[in-house]
């Protein structure tokens, strides 16, 4: 019965499935390898908050500690602000596991005033309503049972009654436990400077009482506390700084671990890739949203291309073959690859592949096949080489393993020049930037050496001790490539050819682009203009481009008129945007009222030869004004004090 269901699926719901199975495959491969990369920084804090709990509970804390002295930590995430939520999320999680019930995060959109964030903390410490106007409090008299008073007062009377229960004093008095109450500030650039220093201020006078912490989320640079706090205030926190993996680093992780892996079927082209890379380097440096980029040419990629159905392992896509309708056959003999493939097949093969359904699916199934063992291959060579050549001097291929894949994907990167020279500079014996720190050593080798060992080496780097001079010492270098050319090879260099020969060897073999490859568009996504229309929005050509065609959103038919212009019976925004297109840098308001009115009298039907036609009334003026207060909002003018009753205008073009 399963096996019959399993048969009964059309391709279009395996294609659903599969996109759904990859999906959360690449979703839960994802957590696990962002729980795995801030693991030490998470664990840091959690040895800090550990230590800082710990020492409070000994009688030689007060040594350690002035009594007003509130432990902090100053968390270094970067300027990746997308991603910092995960890493307070997993923050708050741990600390709730493992080291204390009381945790209470912050932003600063939502605390503008001191008494917002003492609000804020209290709420999300007590899990109560707290009151922050007295004369609140006394209209919901009834009520009074469910809230308590904005101070640390309330949160000191709270915790006390909290932890007495569950813990015993012993013999010096002090508490066996006490578990700290931890405040993260997630964003403390964008805090009011003011707001924070007199929280400060507040939350030291409590310390005695309430074992407070306080961590906080920096996205630029350790000195920003400086710059926030006075020393008076700094002064009454005992900071640690941690430093957490820069997002450059995270994302080449990501790459490393979820991209170059033939364990993902799903791959993206060169296009699509240099887009979600440049939208990270020159946007946001957010990992997160590269992630969010990658989920969305997914779904694109399972939701545009039929034949992503065979977008799966192996042993399934071999499968899926066999169920291919007729249909998708000939999208398959549509595809550029494999037409390129029919062309270089005798008549008859060629005849067979496009006239033969069962023939074209054999054909088809050995190229599956194909495909993954390709990536089987691509991926280690990659990585073999990338590791060769991220140290030479100026990287050739690149100092990043994903700027070595952009090349690989664009073309033979062996027919590159980059790739000529980092060949050559793996040739040379010993690559140093540096000649002279290269002379120093090679001399200190040389007298240390024995005589058999001297005569072994040729004469120009005996020659060597005696120059130093930046000039003669590349002189020396050339005439010694001179020398080695006319002379008999040693044992080393005849092996290391032979390891590059190899080497390049296997790049020709294996590191082709992957258009080379038949039936690729089933894996790969190439769609890189609709990746960048989604991510890289540009809302001034939408509302531009609404303002001038209506209709395309409105899709009203009263709207419909020819190219460049925009009908009397569009809504009085369009109208005035269209009027303001004619005019200059600056605008006369009366003009373009009368020009509007003219405009709206045709909509309305007015007769065009009666006294009242173009006629500015109450009613008309009031929409024009309502007209350009919003191009005003929208950004389109602005008031001017150049002359009376003008605006200027803003936008020119495409602008």
């Amino acid at each position: 019965a399963k096996k019959k269901k399993k048969k009964s699926l059309s391709l279009g719901e395996i294609r659903s499935r599969l996109w759904e199975s990859q999906m959360t495959y690449f979703c839960a491969s994802f957590k696990v390898l962002q729980d795995e990369l801030n693991r030490k920084i998470l664990d840091s804090l959690l040895d800090f908050t550990r230590k800082c709990s710990s020492a409070r509970q000994h009688s030689d804390w007060a040594s350690q500690m002035r009594a007003n002295e509130i432990p902090t930590a100053a968390l270094v995430l970067g300027v990746n602000v997308p991603d910092h939520d995960i890493t307070f999320q997993s923050l708050s999680e741990l600390l709730h596991q493992s080291v204390t019930p009381h945790v209470a995060s912050v932003e600063a959109k939502e605390c503008g005033a001191l008494k917002h964030l003492m609000k804020r903390v209290l709420e999300r410490l007590m899990d109560t309503v707290v009151d922050d106007d007295e004369e609140e409090t006394e209209h919901t008299s009834t009520q009074l049972h469910k809230r308590v008073n904005c101070s640390l007062s309330a949160l000191c009377d709270w915790y006390i009654t909290k932890t007495k229960k569950g813990f015993k004093a012993n013999s010096s008095g002090l508490l066996e436990q006490q578990p700290p109450v931890v405040i993260i500030f997630k964003d403390l650039e964008a805090f009011n400077p003011r707001v924070l220093q007199d929280f400060i201020l507040i939350c030291s006078r409590y310390i005695e009482r309430l074992p407070l912490m306080f961590i906080f989320g920096i996205a630029t640079s350790p000195s920003t506390i400086q710059r926030m706090l006075p020393h008076s205030v700094s002064s009454l926190l005992c900071i640690e700084l941690f430093q957490s993996l820069s997002c450059t680093q995270h994302l080449a992780t990501v790459i490393d671990q979820l991209i170059l892996t033939p364990q993902f079927p799903f791959k993206l082209n060169a296009k699509v890739m240099q887009v979600l890379l440049s939208i990270f380097l020159y946007h946001d440096f957010s990992v997160r949203n590269f992630i969010k980029g990658l989920q969305l040419a997914l779904l694109e990629h399972f939701h545009s291309q039929p034949l992503s159905v065979l977008c799966c392992k192996k042993k399934e896509a071999v499968l899926n073959v066999m169920q291919l309708s007729h249909r998708d056959l000939e999208r398959i003999r549509q595809l550029p690859s494999f037409k390129r493939y029919v062309e270089k097949q005798e008549s008859q093969e060629q005849v067979n592949l496009m006239t033969d359904d069962c023939h074209l699916k054999e054909t088809c199934r050995k190229m599956i096949k194909g495909l993954h063992k390709y990536h089987k291959n691509y991926y280690p060579i990659l990585k073999c080489l990338h590791t060769l050549t991220s140290a030479l001097p100026r990287y050739p291929l690149g100092k990043q393993i994903r700027e070595l894949h952009l090349t690989c994907l664009e073309k033979n990167v062996w027919e590159n020049e980059d790739y000529q020279s980092a060949m050559k500079l793996l040739n040379i014996p010993i690559i140093l930037c540096d000649f002279l720190s290269f002379v120093l050593f090679l001399t200190a080798v040389v007298s240390e050496m024995a005589p058999s060992v001297e005569d072994s080496i040729t004469s120009p780097i005996k020659n060597l001790q005696k120059k130093t001079d930046l000039f003669q010492l590349q002189k020396t270098l050339l005439e010694m490539n001179e020398t080695r050319r006319s002379k008999k090879l040693s044992p080393f260099e005849i092996l290391r050819n032979e390891a590059l020969e190899f080497i390049d060897s296997l790049v020709k073999s294996h590191l082709s682009p992957p258009e080379s490859q038949t039936l690729h568009e089933v894996c790969y996504y190439s769609s890189s203009a609709t990746v960048r229309r989604h991510l890289n929005a540009t809302p001034r050509t939408s509302i531009q481009a609404a303002l001038s065609s209506p209709y395309y959103y409105l899709q009203n038919e009263n709207l419909k008129t020819e190219d460049g212009t925009v009908s009397n019976a569009a809504p009085d925004i369009c109208i005035a945007y269209k009027l303001h297109l004619e005019c200059g840098r600056l605008i006369n308001l009366y003009d373009w009222l009368e020009a509007y009115a003219t405009v709206v009298s045709a909509a309305d039907g007015n007769d065009p030869d009666s006294d009242g036609y173009g006629k500015v009334d109450e009613v008309k003026h009031a929409r024009f004004i309502r007209s350009v207060s919003e191009l005003e909002f929208l950004g389109f003018i602005k008031s001017t004090k150049q002359k009376t009753d003008h605006v200027a205008r803003l936008t020119w073009g495409g602008c």
